[in-house]
């Protein structure tokens, strides 16, 4: 099977959950585990490597929690497989041409060039804002299982710029 790793889904299920909430609103992993049914030890991985590609940004300690670093419009599909997959290769020869000796007349290197290619622009072309519709804002307040109340936001303080 050719796909991505459960731990790439769930980063993009974190990603969306961020996505639906106010821009600046910090939540827990463990809110997120919650509501999106996420096992918590994998979020707090997947998070540490979304805030090391600048997707999402952490803060530590009472008060702290997780948000996006940037607007979900601005943020791809393709942006979350390659912090978590490091990028989109269907063969080696199309990142590394010269692994293979054939590769400069290989019309089947073409190919999967061309392929990788319009999949990379695909996924680039996926935002979260669009992504996040109105059935997924709902999920962001409530949960799957619609019980877990109102959502334990911080709403985080803007630095003001010189």
């Amino acid at each position: 099977m050719l796909g991505i790793g459960r731990h790439t889904d769930y980063a993009a299920r974190i990603v969306l959950h961020l996505s639906c909430l106010p821009e600046g609103t910090q939540v827990t992993a463990d809110e997120i585990s919650r509501k999106r049914l996420l096992p918590p030890s994998f979020i707090r991985r997947i998070v540490g490597r979304l805030a090391a590609a600048g997707i999402l940004r952490t803060t530590r300690g009472a008060g702290g929690g997780v948000a996006l670093a940037r607007k979900p419009g601005e943020i791809s599909l393709l942006d979350v497989v390659a912090a978590m997959e490091g990028g989109v290769t269907l063969n080696a020869c199309v990142d590394t041409p010269r692994s293979c000796p054939l590769a400069e007349a290989c019309p089947v290197q073409r190919a999967w060039t061309g392929v990788t290619r319009s999949l990379e622009a695909d996924l680039a072309a996926v935002k979260f804002d669009a992504l996040a519709d109105p059935l997924e804002h709902r999920l962001a307040h409530t949960g799957y299982g619609g019980t877990s109340g109102a959502p334990q936001t911080r709403p985080t303080r803007s630095k003001k710029k010189d």
